[in-house]
């Protein structure tokens, strides 16, 4: 299992976090986890984006952590979401999924407060200082409404824990802007699913992905693809995908991964407010979506 900065390069799913009747669905959870093992991910982020995090109780959370790690058993890595724009609460989240087996953490810059570059590094440096663990840093500005800039970025990458940058912003054009020695220091991931096998030609190291949700056996063999020097063969996946990444654009990636894993594997499509099922028409091009991408290793289904 990585240390300190040594996470393995590839496809990390994002996964969704299951609900079954109002309550955390474990059971699904748990042969969701086996399903994406099964297809090749290189790890797996949970109570991140796709994990509706802000509406999981911290009891909610402490169990998702523990079957992911035990599921998981050290095969691939469990990365868990921590982010917050409260920095002692940040470090608690991040202590706590340390202590539950996690192997990194993943945190948002911190979203509404709109601190300074240099409280946003006061932040981090808080969290890194506190957590002996790898630490992703997602820059999600879309979302936060607060960027990186590559001054700031620059100045992270010298932080101890910090193992790299997920850059959820689709902007190709940013690469150029990373520090040369931020790059050599520390990682960068996408977080963006439509821009995300570019930014990996162009020296990504791999990308937190929701739509690997609906796909994971796929997603991953694009990005061995890539890895592995075949630029043809993950360009093909990558067009094959395509269909599927944008339907679950069209409305909230997350709601509509859920209807596909619905159909895949037998989850419910339960979200929580303030989320809200598709409208029909989006629900319907996330189903055409799927036959185009045909058959996923034949995905076993969990409930009757």
């Amino acid at each position: 299992m990585p240390d300190a900065k040594a996470l393995p390069d590839g496809l990390y799913s994002d996964l969704v976090t299951p609900f079954r009747d109002g309550a955390f669905d474990g059971v699904g959870f748990a042969g969701l986890i086996e399903w994406h093992m099964r297809g090749g991910v290189s790890g797996i982020v949970v109570c991140g984006e796709a994990g509706e995090a802000p509406t999981l109780s911290r009891q909610e959370r402490a169990e998702i952590i523990r079957i992911a790690v035990d599921v998981a058993a050290n095969e691939v890595p469990v990365l868990v979401g921590v982010g917050t724009n409260c920095t002692r609460t940040t470090v608690e989240l991040a202590l706590e999924a340390r202590t539950l087996g996690a192997h990194a953490v993943v945190a948002v810059l911190p979203y509404y407060s709109k601190p300074t570059q240099e409280g946003v590094l006061h932040h981090f440096r808080s969290v890194s200082d506190a957590v002996d663990m790898p630490l992703l840093i997602a820059n999600a500005p879309g979302r936060t409404a607060i960027d990186l800039g590559p001054d700031l970025m620059e100045r992270l990458a010298d932080l101890a824990n910090i193992a790299g940058i997920v850059d959820c912003t689709g902007d190709l054009s940013r690469r150029g802007t990373f520090p040369a020695a931020c790059s050599q220091q520390i990682r960068h991931y996408s977080g963006h699913d439509l821009t995300a096998l570019p930014f990996c030609l162009m020296g990504g190291r791999g990308v937190l992905s929701i739509a690997a949700n609906a796909a994971p056996r796929l997603f991953a063999s694009m990005y061995h693809a890539q890895q592995n020097g075949n630029v043809s063969a993950a360009t093909t996946l990558n067009r094959r995908l395509m269909p599927l990444v944008l339907a679950l654009e069209r409305e909230h990636a997350v709601v509509a991964a859920k209807l596909a894993l619905s159909c895949l594997l037998g989850l419910t499509t339960e979200v929580r407010l303030p989320l809200l099922p598709l409208d029909p028409a989006t629900e319907e091009a996330v189903r055409n979506a799927l036959s185009m991408v045909g058959d996923q290793h034949r995905p076993l289904r969990l409930r009757a």
